[in-house]
Parts: C-alpha cells; sequence; structure tokens
C-alpha cells in the first residue's frame, strides 16, 4: 500500500506553491520566486532535501544542478490539507467551515458568488446521480 506524503509546514506549503506555478525549478529559481521570505540559499536547499524525505518533492540531477518538482498534485494536496482541517477543527462537519469563509470580511462579493455557483453545481451533479 503507498503510503501518503507527510502534511507540508508552512514553510513547504510555501515551496510547493511556487513549484506548482512551474516546474521543475532549481533550488535559485525558487529563491528568487521566494525572495520575501528573506531565506539564506542553505535553508532552502536543506527544505528541498527534507522534503524530498517526505515524498513531498522529487530531484533531477541535469548536470551539477539539482532540479525540483511537486512529487503530488497541487489539488491531491489540497484536498487532503482541507480534509483533515475539517477533521481536526470543524469536528468532521464541512458546512461551518463554509460558513465561515462566506462571512469572513477577506471574500469579495465576486468570490461569494463563486462559492454559490460551486455549491450549485455539486447539487446539480448530486440530483443528476440520484436519477440514474
Amino acid at each position: 500500500m503507498k503510503r501518503e506524503p507527510a502534511q507540508p509546514s508552512d514553510a513547504e506549503w510555501k515551496v510547493l506553491n511556487a513549484l506548482w506555478r512551474g516546474h521543475p525549478a532549481s533550488a535559485r529559481d525558487l529563491l528568487n520566486r521566494l525572495r520575501e521570505e528573506g531565506w539564506a540559499y542553505t535553508t532552502l536547499k536543506t527544505m528541498l532535501s527534507r522534503m524530498q524525505e517526505k515524498g513531498l518533492v522529487r530531484t533531477r540531477m541535469r548536470g551539477q544542478t539539482s532540479w525540483y518538482e511537486p512529487a503530488l498534485e497541487q489539488r491531491t494536496a489540497q484536498r487532503s490539507a482541507v480534509q483533515k482541517l475539517v477533521a481536526r477543527v470543524f469536528e468532521g462537519a464541512a458546512g461551518p467551515l463554509l460558513a465561515h469563509l462566506a462571512e469572513d470580511a477577506r471574500m469579495s462579493a465576486a468570490e461569494r458568488k463563486q462559492l454559490e455557483g460551486w455549491i450549485a453545481a455539486v447539487e446539480r451533479k448530486e440530483q443528476k446521480r440520484g436519477r440514474s
């Protein structure tokens, strides 16, 4: 049975998001993308090495340079993280999470409308399954 990769730390999420925006990437490429973090090159290399051990990234050598790519798909990683959040913080109920998101002042009216559209699409899909 395939082992699920460990949940990324906050810093590892930043690296994964940078890789999902474009990969493969060298450590120097990633350091440039993550400039606002103020990380030293050696810090990033250590983190990438640990991420590889955890099964979060893959490394390929080209010449003397290591090239990194995510070992898991963004949507899969996000889904797993949200499921764990819902289980841990909201006792397994997604409704309170959605209510919290919808009430959040940082969510724009357009984002709320999009959320409504996604919920409606899921409901339509469920209705079609019920008819099959």
